[in-house]
């Protein structure tokens, strides 16, 4: 439903983003360096069940019209509960619920259990970006007031619009995840002569593990990619999710990745081993998105339990293929401090929150701060630990 605001704007919630022509989304989510944000992925996201009001992802956008035309947009959601998020807020919804406050649900806009900054409102280029933030941030706080809604979270913000936000009142709170940037590199050679001795002989090693089991590596894009492989790559996440059982994180439907070949299989970056050069079926695959300059790891599974395929599928061969089109941004994915083994410095990343309960405002705004002193620490410390060769 259309609320009209003044005669320039009108503003819509909607539930669903097939409510919004795909043309006009995507005039405001393709030039964003981020691909998270496409219509088609995010249609992908709820029309394959994957994020839905039963999976805890009620979709819940915010839209602004000047008469027909789409000139703002934010991806947004109700959320019943902290999983898919990455960024771990347990603790506050343990502290709202000792304190009586009711902290579900809450309000957050990012991309459905895809932890890769970039998250912004969408505004159409060449309007008053200014006016349009404004008007936005005053819609969600007047539906969070209404609704009774404890919170409005922003998660892997785009590093330029964070500083906006916090303008209007925003607070940040620090993480880090672990991101490779190209040095100017041309060959694979030349990320290995970032290294010391140890580690260029340790990589090496990884990697000639992977053809000692038999085993060639494939990079398959756009057309190179059939709907079979899709769904066998849904079959392998499925694997790697239930492998680390509660915590396996298994929020996406195989229709979500069957949906990917017709709809956007153009951004999909596939990373297979097959064994003995049996081009029939790999052994094990890993799952990343591109856009422009930038790579996303995104997932990965093997049938079988194979010495450094994780590494080589997931690292060694994205980093090369990277390394050959000038990509220069690779994110491969949550998690793990093993990556800075390989390259994969700590690297900042911000989330920003308003809280609407005056009891949660007055204790967790001090305590971000003082976590954001901690974190910033932590990064330190871990890039002091990466093996470069000394200069």
């Amino acid at each position: 439903m259309l609320k009209s605001l003044k005669p320039n704007y009108s503003i819509a919630w909607i539930n669903k983003i097939a409510e919004v022509p795909q043309a006009a989304w995507d005039a405001l989510a393709q030039p964003l360096p981020t691909p998270f944000f496409e219509w088609d992925w995010l249609h992908s996201m709820e029309i394959s069940g994957s994020a839905t009001a039963e999976t805890g992802w009620l979709p819940n956008h915010l839209t602004v019209w000047r008469n027909r035309e789409l000139v703002a947009a934010a991806p947004l959601y109700l959320k019943g509960h902290s999983y898919g998020e990455f960024v771990f807020d347990h603790q506050w919804a343990d502290l709202a619920h000792r304190l009586g406050v009711r902290y579900y649900p809450k309000l957050l806009g990012m991309s459905p259990v895809t932890p890769a900054e970039g998250y912004r409102f969408l505004i159409t280029p060449g309007e008053d970006e200014a006016e349009l933030t404004a008007l936005m941030v005053q819609e969600i706080d007047r539906f969070c007031d209404r609704h009774h809604i404890s919170s409005c979270n922003f998660l892997y913000v785009d590093p330029q619009w964070r500083a906006t936000m916090e303008r209007h009142g925003f607070t940040t709170w620090l993480h880090h995840s672990y991101i490779w940037q190209n040095q100017g590199y041309q060959t694979f050679d030349d990320y290995l002569a970032a290294f010391n001795a140890n580690q260029r002989r340790n990589i090496k090693r990884e990697r000639k593990a992977v053809v000692e089991a038999g085993l060639t590596m494939k990079t398959l894009t756009a057309d190179d990619i059939n709907q079979s492989l899709l769904t066998l790559m849904y079959h392998f996440y499925g694997d790697t999710c239930d492998k680390f059982g509660w915590w396996g994180s298994k929020y996406l439907t195989r229709d979500f990745f069957e949906r990917l070949h017709s709809h956007y299989r153009h951004r999909v970056l596939l990373v297979a081993a097959y064994k003995d050069g049996n081009g029939r079926e790999p052994m094990g695959m890993s799952f990343c998105i591109t856009k422009g300059d930038r790579l996303y790891g995104r997932y990965w599974g093997a049938f079988e339990d194979i010495d450094c395929l994780h590494f080589d599928a997931c690292y060694y061969t994205p980093i090369q293929w990277a390394i050959d089109r000038q990509i220069q941004v690779f994110d491969p994915g949550a998690g793990g401090r093993h990556k800075k083994r390989r390259g994969f410095p700590a690297t900042a990343n911000h989330s920003l929150h308003r809280f609407y309960n005056k009891r949660l405002n007055q204790i967790l705004l001090p305590y971000i701060k003082q976590v954001n002193a901690m974190e910033q620490q932590e990064i330190n410390s871990i890039n002091e630990e990466i093996p470069l060769k000394k200069s």
